[in-house]
């Protein structure tokens, strides 16, 4: 069986970060949110659990860092193709993110880009030819 996850995500504003998530293809599982939560699925493994301050503060004594002015953690999530990867970006920045925080990456077999939501989680989207990327690894490898 597939591990699932789910990422707790503090945020600020519940209505603006579902839009936001909606936006860029999240769907909201309705079984698992209120009005202090919310579930986004983003794909059949991944789940960005969308949570109220006071929410989140049930789950941890620690202080909630604030993701515009510092960063514990950065997300990243896989695309099919290079295409997807802009789309999603651009998704996020047409819904209020903030794109290509951190720098692009493009090496040929690999691509990659970034958004932050509305409350300055950052997220990777990659794409890779693992074929490609096997044999270039290989060869240097060698």
């Amino acid at each position: 069986m597939a591990k699932l996850i789910f990422v707790n995500l503090p945020i600020t504003d519940l209505s603006r970060s579902i839009a936001f998530y909606e936006a860029i293809g999240a769907v909201k599982n309705e079984q698992f949110s209120d009005h202090t939560a919310a579930c986004m699925v983003l794909s059949d493994t991944i789940h960005a659990m969308l949570l109220t301050h006071d929410k989140f503060r049930q789950f941890t004594s620690k202080k909630i860092a604030d993701a515009k002015t510092s960063c514990e953690v950065l997300l990243c999530v896989s695309a099919d193709s290079r295409d997807e990867v802009d789309d999603m970006v651009n998704k996020a920045e047409g819904a209020g993110g903030d794109p290509d925080p951190t720098p692009t990456q493009d090496f040929g077999f690999m691509y990659g880009r970034s958004f932050e939501d509305p409350d300055g989680h950052i997220w990777e989207v990659m794409w890779m030819d693992v074929e490609a990327a096997k044999a270039r690894f290989a060869t240097e490898n060698a």
